[in-house]
């Protein structure tokens, strides 16, 4: 980081507006909901969703209730295009549901999107081309004229092109959106919505729907909301248009962004289920819709089981939710601390049926959407995994490598089903160290010395195997590679380390390394071993020696 003075960023103008009213009011209404999962969300997968999967998912975004969804960009890939008519020709779109499209604004590609929507009902054509000061200047090379003279071409384009579609039966309306809003003078951000406006001459019956992105997230909340209050003061025809929120969530403050800016005006949320996207991800709709919820507002969404549509969306994106993300978090409804037990346990008889909730530390009754209060931990296959972890760090300070979660959680989980009951910390500390640190059979480590010749580690070992002892040596590039090479010349199980991770527990003179090894074995087993030591290069071969203990237990 720069030292101060930072000279290298600079803040973010505020917008003069002197009468805002929007800190002044209360929520009382849900938005219009559309959700930009199956191309915005898509889009940012490492591993984007089959078809199969994206129906699945378009399945799962009916059933939840979205009326608006956005299914892709059919003009950029034949898949996108395919998609698109699957979705009609198979009749998957509710006669209630529009169908969006993504197109930026060329006529080839207006025209490619228009027969991708052919037999659609419902369906939303979404415009959008940059309009930021960076982006004419570096990437179009464009005046603020040829900006709005290529919105306002397009829509001319589209308005003319569209008219077999619409006389054919499909009532088409029209988003545009110019992009990095956030980033764009307001005055010129008004110019070009105001142009795109009149060409295409909304009335109140068929609005036209302006979406001013945050694309990039630049400002606080507060400034946001404001630009979107000066937008919605500033419309010539508001009552003929949709204001639509796009935020992404680079800050960290997405859903606060959209919140304020709802106060401020806006009538329409773009986002995705738990907030994927690119980089930090788009609007979590989870959180705001359930943030409404618990203030008497029905979103107009359906979550009530929360733990089934995670689900679909898990194995259909292959993301995980986030053990602490509000609602659907897999320890949001966990309490740990001692004293937050006691409160919640406290509180939980004095409410009443027909009262509002007041159940503290716990926002929401987890019944509705489908989950339940944990004390401690329960550790089961729903939420073994992320709770030992959390246990053991945050008790013990052990911070496992993520792959480790999963055998830890069914380590713990056994033993959680044998006793019958919740665990303590201490039994999932006191498991976790018979487990991976304390193995001493059927191979213990008795001496272990490197010497550094050239570029390669010398290793030197003593082991005894079933009470027999053994002298190893080796070579490799470096201690752990040469103990994996002295092992190999044993009749020991042959293994591959596949991961290595480590980390210091304690502080100070105290302070002890801990070592987390990964291997595979020769018969196709992936599992851990753990040690720890004073020294790093110990600590680490202690752990190839539990890895490779365990494997002789599982054989």
């Amino acid at each position: 980081m720069q030292p101060a003075p930072v000279t290298k960023y600079r803040p973010f103008p505020p917008v003069d507006l002197p009468h805002r009213q929007w800190p002044g009011r209360t929520l009382s209404r849900a938005p219009l909901w559309c959700s930009v999962d199956l191309r915005d969300g898509n889009q940012a997968l490492a591993q984007p969703m089959s078809v199969e999967e994206k129906l699945e998912y378009f399945d799962l975004l009916v059933k939840i209730g979205f009326k608006e969804i956005e299914v892709g960009f059919p003009s950029a890939s034949s898949i996108e295009f395919d998609f698109c008519r699957r979705l009609i020709e198979e009749k998957h779109i509710p006669d209630d549901v529009a169908i969006q499209v993504l197109c930026q604004c060329r006529e080839d590609l207006i025209t490619r999107s228009l027969e991708a929507l052919r037999g659609a009902k419902h369906a939303i054509f979404h415009l959008y081309n940059s309009t930021s000061p960076k982006q004419r200047e570096y990437v179009f090379n464009a005046s603020r004229a040829d900006v709005v003279g290529i919105a306002t071409r397009a829509v001319a384009f589209l308005k003319a092109s569209m008219q077999p579609l619409v006389a054919a039966g499909t009532q088409l309306r029209l988003e545009y959106s110019p992009e990095s809003f956030t980033s764009t003078e307001l005055e010129f951000a008004l110019e070009i919505c105001e142009a795109v406006t009149d060409v295409w001459a909304p009335t109140v019956a068929n609005k036209i729907i302006l979406n001013l992105p945050a694309t990039v997230e630049y400002a606080t909340p507060n400034v946001h909301a404001d630009q979107i209050e000066w937008m919605c003061t500033h419309l010539t025809r508001r009552d003929r248009t949709l204001v639509s929120l796009h935020t992404h969530n680079d800050r960290g403050t997405g859903v606060a962004a959209t919140e304020l800016a709802l106060l401020a005006g806006a009538d329409r949320v773009e986002g995705t289920l738990f907030g994927n996207g690119e980089r930090t991800g788009n609007l979590d709709l989870v959180t705001v819709a359930l943030n409404l919820y618990t203030h008497g507002i029905h979103p107009g969404l359906d979550f009530s089981d929360i733990n089934g549509i995670r689900e679909v969306y898990e194995r259909c994106t292959k993301l995980e939710v986030p053990a602490r993300l509000p609602y659907a978090g897999e320890l949001v409804f966990t309490a740990f601390s001692g004293s937050h037990q006691d409160a919640i346990k406290k509180s939980l008889p004095h409410q009443q049926p027909g009262h509002p909730w007041d159940v503290l530390y716990i926002p929401i009754d987890p019944a509705d959407i489908g989950r339940s209060y944990k004390a401690i931990i329960r550790i089961n296959s729903q939420s073994g995994k992320g709770g030992v972890a959390y246990v053991l760090e945050n008790a013990f300070g052990f911070t496992l490598p993520k792959p480790m979660h999963k055998e830890i959680g069914k380590i713990i989980n056994d033993l959680a089903d044998a006793t019958g009951r919740e665990l303590t910390p201490a039994e999932i500390h006191a498991a976790f160290r018979r487990e991976y640190l304390e193995r001493t059979a059927p191979v213990a480590l008795e001496h272990f010395k490197t010497t550094e010749r050239d570029s390669a580690v010398k290793c030197e070992a003593r082991l005894v195997h079933d009470g027999v002892t053994h002298k190893l040596a080796a070579e490799g590039n470096g201690p752990i590679d040469a103990f994996v090479r002295a092992l190999a010349a044993t009749n020991l199980p042959k293994f591959e380390v596949l991961s290595y991770a480590e980390h210091s527990l304690g502080k100070g003179a105290e302070a002890r390394a801990v070592s987390y090894i990964q291997v595979k074995t020769d018969r196709g087993l992936s599992l851990f071993g753990a040690g720890i030591d004073t020294n790093i290069e110990l600590a680490s071969i202690k752990a190839v020696v539990s890895a490779l203990n365990r494997a002789l237990a599982k054989h």
